[in-house]
């Protein structure tokens, strides 16, 4: 398992056409599990409305964990894809 934090810079945060490409996104990953977690609520990555559902807004950290399948080189992709478009 791999864990690592993510500050939202984009302005208006995760609202729905990003969700939707951060799931659009995960769905690559299908050999692990990815969750998004804000605050003390946690939420399964291919899931759009959990997704919005956190109410990402820009300046919150959110924590995504990755379980199975290459890990590490899961972790290193996404981060570059965040960082990118969030």
């Amino acid at each position: 398992m791999k864990e690592f934090e993510f500050v939202v810079t984009d302005p208006v945060g995760i609202h729905a056409r990003p969700a939707g490409n951060l799931v659009r996104e995960l769905k690559k990953y299908a050999d692990s599990k990815i969750t998004l977690t804000k605050g003390e609520k946690t939420v399964d990555g291919l899931r759009l409305m959990a997704v919005m559902g956190l109410g990402v807004r820009q300046g919150d950290t959110v924590k995504f964990t990755v379980e199975g399948g290459d890990e590490e080189a899961v972790v290193t992709e996404l981060q570059a894809y965040l960082k990118e478009n969030l």
